[in-house]
């Protein structure tokens, strides 16, 4: 087969694949959240909110400490990325930022409804790094195409293989998130209770 041949049917065929695995990591993210990291990270980052948010005048130079290096790691991707995910990271930067004052506002304490706001722009700003990050790896088998399609191919493959051993989750690793998050509760129930005798 010639080079161009290849091209017309490896290229599309490496596309498809990283296409088809991000949208079973996106149904899997929607319907069963807790076997994708992306999944047990919000969650974790949701529980993070309340726990700052408790106690924002203990926990806010935590809180604000945390977000801005999240910050950096995204403008770190913006100016080393390609575009699309230079723009996607400016979004990310767009929430943090906005979460970093809305964590330590003192008059949110007891309002659920406040505090799952900024839960919420905290995972969407961590969901924007995500789709920076991932238009950041598709930069690399584009980069590789310039030496023929199977190399490009190749690429897709086994970024596509990696990505999900980093992508999923497994039955340790949710387990212990599950773990964690129930000791936290617990010693909260177990402090109010204190604190109401």
């Amino acid at each position: 087969m010639e080079e161009k041949q290849l091209d017309y049917v490896l290229v599309p065929l490496g596309m498809f694949i990283f296409l088809v695995y991000h949208v079973w990591l996106l149904y899997t993210i929607i319907y069963n959240p807790r076997k994708t990291v992306v999944g047990l990270n919000a969650e974790s980052r949701r529980n993070w909110v309340f726990s700052m948010m408790n106690d924002p005048l203990k926990n806010g130079v935590l809180a604000v400490q945390t977000l801005r290096n999240n910050i950096m790691a995204s403008t770190l991707l913006a100016t080393t990325a390609i575009t699309l995910s230079s723009l996607i990271s400016v979004f990310s930067i767009r929430y943090y930022a906005h979460v970093s004052f809305l964590a330590t506002v003192p008059t949110f304490k007891d309002q659920n409804d406040c505090i799952e706001y900024v839960a919420r722009n905290l995972n969407r700003g961590s969901f924007f790094w995500s789709l920076g990050l991932r238009a950041f790896y598709m930069s690399f088998p584009l980069f590789l195409w310039i030496f023929g399609p199977i190399p490009m191919f190749v690429c897709c493959c086994m970024m596509i293989f990696l990505l999900y051993f980093l992508d999923t989750t497994t039955s340790f690793t949710r387990d212990l998130h599950c773990k964690s998050i129930k000791e936290e509760a617990i010693a909260n129930d177990v402090e109010s209770i204190h604190h109401s005798l």
